[in-house]
């Protein structure tokens, strides 16, 4: 079936109004390359495949986590709670890149990865791939360790609020 003939002014602003119509589940994607270690807010997450379990993260190449997941090896997933609203907001750039890991209840593995400890999954993946396109690099991840919590209600955002 054809899609159905509607005369668009810019395709650009209806479908990012269109995207602002799904609900995602809200995490926190961090990444450390030895000298730096970042995070970032992100719903553009999604698992790729079972076999191997991966991930898939889309990161603008504007910012400083896409730097970082560059020449970083490995990245990690946080799934956020209902409860973890303020943590989301510092991390999607209320707060400075040095104030964000005060907020919450932040670990850090051997190898320098930041991860909430009470969130509702850490997925921590390898990095296998990294592919542009448009204004945004998919970071392709085989996960390595997955640690879970309690299965809270999820955050989730639609149409730029936490819902």
């Amino acid at each position: 079936m054809d899609a159905p003939s509607i005369q668009q002014p810019e395709v650009g602003t209806t479908f990012r109004a269109a995207m602002r119509r799904l609900a995602s589940t809200v995490t926190i994607v961090t990444s450390a390359d030895g000298a730096r270690h970042h995070g970032m807010t992100m719903t553009a997450v999604s698992s790729l495949s079972m076999d191997p379990p991966s991930m898939i993260v889309c990161v603008n190449q504007s910012t400083f986590l896409h730097d970082i997941m560059l020449s970083a090896r490995r990245f990690c997933v946080n799934v956020l709670r209902h409860d973890h609203a303020a943590v989301s907001t510092a991390f999607s750039g209320a707060s400075s890149p040095e104030e964000r890991f005060q907020i919450g209840a932040w670990l850090q593995t051997e190898d320098g990865i930041d991860y909430l400890s009470d969130a509702q999954a850490n997925i921590f993946c390898k990095k296998v791939a990294a592919v542009p396109f448009g204004t945004h690099t998919v970071f392709i991840g085989t996960a390595v360790d997955v640690a879970l919590n309690d299965d809270a209600k999820p955050l989730l955002y639609r149409n730029a609020a936490y819902c």
